[in-house]
């Protein structure tokens, strides 16, 4: 009879998937390696329970504190002005005008493909070589002073890393969105404006927070330079104590940052994303 319920109509049960071999010992391994940090983990804090000094730390917390709230203005300044550097970086770099499409990818290429190390000496010190120049011009009391060499080289450095975050995330929008926009009449400024930028900010948030981190942790380098952020005052507390301990509570400082970072930026993923995410 048709429509009748029959064996022959039955789909068969698709076979279970064959175990992976070596399972075992890949737990196995990651429980070894767990186990290992966290008697590296116990073992600095013993460490530090051992070495505790109080008259050390009521001399330098609060120069610690100094500079970590320098270490906090350098990466927060520089990366907003690095993020409003990026933005004609990136439509230069999407332009067709060639011209302007090459100086783009120039720019993009050097800070991308140079240390930053090298980058803040050559403005840092390179500066010095122009000084009649940079005099006449009226900038030499602006590249005199450590600090706005260290911001003026963290921007130029960021600004190229978040112009190529923004442009893979204004690509990744589909095209039919610029199509749409066209057919109703919008026009192609307020189209991007307005559709696309946010769309493609949505996707570029977790890399934008990737980048952040980086440059938190490479901002340690500016103490080269006599730019007492967390880790020049670590490096002035070493001088005089020689004690060992001073580097990991910088460490410490630089994971506390880190880690709260990372959090404030998963909660604000979760709360942009919220429309987008499918409820289990």
């Amino acid at each position: 009879m048709r429509g009748a319920w029959t064996n022959d109509t039955i789909a068969p049960r698709p076979a279970p998937p064959p175990r992976r071999r070596h399972a075992r010992g890949e737990r196995a391994l990651g429980y070894a390696v767990i186990t290992l940090l966290g008697l590296l983990g116990l073992g600095i804090i013993a460490f530090l329970a051992d070495s505790w000094d109080t008259a050390f730390f009521a001399r330098y917390a609060p120069k610690y504190l100094s500079g970590l709230w320098v270490t906090v203005q350098l990466v927060g300044l520089s990366v907003v002005l690095g993020a409003m550097l990026s933005l004609p970086v990136a439509l230069g770099r999407m332009s067709p005008n060639r011209a302007a499409g090459w100086a783009a990818f120039a720019y993009v290429y050097f800070f991308r493909g140079t240390p930053l190390l090298a980058q803040i000496f050559l403005v840092y010190y390179g500066a010095g070589v122009f000084v009649d120049e940079l005099r006449q011009a009226g900038l030499w009391t602006f590249f005199r002073e450590p600090w706005n060499c260290a911001v003026f080289t963290f921007t130029l450095n960021t600004a190229a890393y978040q112009a190529e975050i923004l442009r893979g995330a204004i690509e990744s929008v589909p095209k039919g969105q610029w199509e749409a926009a066209q057919s109703m009449g919008l026009r192609r400024w307020a189209t991007f404006r307005k559709i696309i930028l946010p769309q493609a900010l949505i996707v570029a948030l977790r890399p934008y927070g990737n980048e952040i981190i980086l440059m938190i942790k490479g901002s340690a380098i500016v103490a080269i330079i006599t730019v007492l952020d967390l880790m020049g005052e670590t490096r002035r507390a070493f001088s005089r104590t020689y004690d060992f301990q001073t580097y990991i509570w910088a460490a410490l400082f630089y994971l506390a940052i880190v880690e709260s970072l990372r959090l404030v930026w998963d909660r604000l993923e979760r709360r942009l994303t919220r429309h987008i995410r499918r409820d289990d």
